[in-house]
C-alpha cells in the first residue's frame, strides 16, 4: 500500500512472528486489513471490529486459509475474502469474496471516481460479473468443481460450526501430542492465538525438521515442511476439513517413530 502512488501512508500495526497485532481505532483509518489465519506461522485471529471506529470505515479481511476452517461473525467484518486451495479442497487461482452493503457502496464509489484501476483488479468489473453469475476472466472447471463439492460435503454434514468442530478436533491431537513431548512444541505460544487449521510445531535442537520431513515424504506422508522463510527448525501441519482427524493422529505416531529412528 505504501507503494501506492493514489493512497496515503499506510498505518502498520506489527507483531512477533507467533502472536498477532491487535486492530485499534483509528478516525484517519477507512479500511483495516487484518488476516484471520496466517498460513505460514499457525496465528489465528478473532476477527473483531475497532471499537469507535470513523463513520464509513470497513474492516477487510485476508482468510485464504481460514474460510471453511474458522468461525467468524459477518457482522464484524466488511469483506471477506479468500481462494479456495486450504479448506475447500480446492486449487488456487480464484478468487471468491461476502462483502456487507457498506463494502458494495465503497467499490462502486471508487468505480465511479477518476482513479485508474486495471481490469484485473477493478472490483466492480467483479462484483457486476458475479451478480451475472460470470467471472471476468475463465477459471479452471476443476477448480470450480471441486470447491463445489466440498462446500456441498461441508453443508451436508452441519456446515462451518460442524467443519470447525472437526479442525478443533486436529488441532487438540497436534498440539496435545507437542506438549506432552519430549522434543517438540507448538510455535504459537499462546493457546488463544492458536491456528485450528495450520499448526507449527517446533523440534528440539539435534533434530533436523527437514530430515525428518523428508522421510515422512518418502514413506507417503507429505507436506509437512515448514514455511521456508519462517527460518524454523519447525514441521507445519495442515488441519484442514478434508483431513480426517484420525490421520492427523496417525500422523504424530509417524513422526515418533521416524525421531526414534533417526536418533
Amino acid at each position: 500500500m505504501a507503494a501506492a502512488p493514489f493512497l496515503d501512508e499506510p498505518e502498520v500495526v506489527a507483531a512477533p512472528y507467533g502472536t498477532h497485532p491487535e486492530a485499534r481505532a483509528d478516525a484517519d483509518v477507512d479500511l483495516y486489513a487484518l488476516t484471520h489465519n496466517e498460513t505460514s506461522t499457525g496465528v489465528a485471529m478473532t476477527l473483531r471490529r475497532p471499537a469507535s471506529t470513523a463513520p464509513g470505515s470497513l474492516v477487510a479481511v485476508d482468510a485464504t486459509s481460514a474460510a471453511g476452517g474458522l468461525r467468524w461473525d459477518a457482522s464484524e467484518v466488511d469483506v471477506y475474502y479468500f481462494a479456495p486451495q486450504k479448506c475447500l479442497a480446492s486449487d488456487g487461482g480464484l478468487w471468491l469474496a461476502c462483502c456487507s452493503p457498506a463494502a458494495l457502496e465503497r467499490i462502486g464509489r471508487i468505480a465511479a471516481s477518476d482513479r485508474w484501476i486495471p481490469a484485473s483488479l477493478d472490483l466492480q468489473t467483479a462484483l457486476e460479473n458475479s451478480r451475472l453469475n460470470q467471472t471476468l476472466n475463465t477459471p479452471a472447471l476443476a477448480t470450480l468443481f471441486l470447491a463445489d463439492w466440498q462446500v456441498r460435503w461441508l453443508n451436508e454434514q452441519g456446515g462451518l460450526d460442524w467443519a470447525a468442530k472437526r479442525c478443533d478436533t486436529s488441532a487438540e491431537t497436534i498440539y496435545g501430542w507437542a506438549e506432552a513431548s519430549a522434543f517438540a512444541t507448538p510455535f504459537v505460544t499462546d493457546p488463544t492465538r492458536r491456528s485450528s487449521v495450520v499448526a507449527t510445531i517446533d523440534l528440539a535442537d539435534g533434530i533436523d525438521a527437514d530430515r525428518v520431513a523428508k522421510v515422512l515424504r518418502a514413506n507417503g506422508i507429505v507436506d509437512t515442511e515448514s514455511y521456508r522463510k519462517l527460518g524454523r527448525n519447525q514441521l507445519r501441519v495442515a488441519l484442514f476439513p478434508a483431513i480426517d482427524p484420525a490421520d492427523v493422529e496417525a500422523l504424530t505416531r509417524c513422526i515418533d517413530h521416524v525421531v526414534a529412528a533417526l536418533a
